[in-house]
């Protein structure tokens, strides 16, 4: 069943005066199809005109839209996805950056396909997230979500880090390495793949490890499925300090003697896409494919 968009949020890249042309331009044709139209606060600075619209902040917009509209990078759509998940209304992005594997419309043809996808002539996917837990002395002291990866990484140190992996309680193995990454399938085109990893379609129901510079060459990625929990651990004598990453996100003073548990998200996020969305055609363009 197709929905139906009475209320419709703009986020733009945060300080960032390249977005305003877009955001102006964004706004003016939404609220010329009589949309009522919420931008976001950080972004509402560059809309010409802003007394025309709403503005919110993203829990705003999550409480009062029926679909948002991100204009920048896919960092930009990553930390919206964040921001928005448990909002549960779906996303559609406008890639005004570099290389924009999630935000999949060009400028060039923004109205052109807002009024397609508006009007109901999309293509819906759902990617799921992941969830952190940083644990010392078993109690929780920080928690994040991750769209593409959460990784850990060595930090403010030369040496490689020992790295525990278990898979629901299981052990799978112990590594010297620069770190590690967990990817989804949405964050098996970055990070992850320029570590060596597969990538993975966008609707499997599985997640990729994949060693950073590992000591020993037998250490490979392996893919399991998204639903089991994945504990790591530190085996290191000495005390050094390692940072976990959840997409840009990070978390400094990881100890060796904390665990970190991490998990799927049980709530995805649902991205609109052109009708005809095709990934393996933006696998060809974006990776210069023959």
């Amino acid at each position: 069943m197709q929905r139906s968009f009475n209320t419709i949020g703009v986020i733009g890249k945060l300080n960032d005066p390249r977005v305003a042309r877009t955001l102006t331009n964004v706004c003016a044709y939404l609220r010329e199809q009589n949309y009522h139209v919420f931008v976001e606060q950080g972004s509402a600075q560059f809309v010409c005109n802003s007394a025309d619209v709403n503005i919110g902040s993203v829990k705003q917009l999550g409480e009062e839209c029926d679909v948002v509209i991100v204009l920048g990078g896919d960092g930009t759509f990553l930390a919206a996805a964040r921001d928005i998940v448990a909002s549960n209304i779906p996303l559609i992005g406008v890639n005004l950056g570099r290389l924009g594997f999630l935000v999949d419309i060009s400028p060039d043809r923004l109205t052109q396909t807002l009024t397609q996808i508006l009007s109901g002539n999309y293509t819906q996917e759902q990617r799921y997230l992941l969830r952190a837990k940083i644990l010392r002395n078993e109690h929780v002291i920080h928690e994040e979500t991750a769209v593409n990866e959460v990784a850990i990484h060595r930090w403010i140190t030369p040496s490689m880090i020992e790295i525990v992996t278990k898979i629901d309680g299981v052990f799978l193995n112990s590594q010297r390495s620069d770190g590690l990454i967990i990817a989804t399938p949405t964050g098996s085109t970055a990070y992850s793949l320029s570590a060596g990893g597969p990538i993975l379609y966008p609707s499997l129901n599985a997640l990729v490890l994949v060693p950073l510079n590992p000591h020993t060459l037998s250490n490979r990625p392996i893919v399991i499925h998204d639903s089991a929990e994945i504990e790591i651990s530190f085996c290191q004598r000495e005390q050094i300090n390692a940072l976990v990453t959840c997409d840009h996100v990070e978390i400094p003073d990881v100890l060796i003697s904390d665990k970190i548990l991490i998990t799927k998200e049980p709530l995805p996020i649902t991205i609109l896409h052109p009708a005809g969305h095709d990934f393996f055609d933006i696998l060809r363009s974006k990776l210069n494919w023959g």
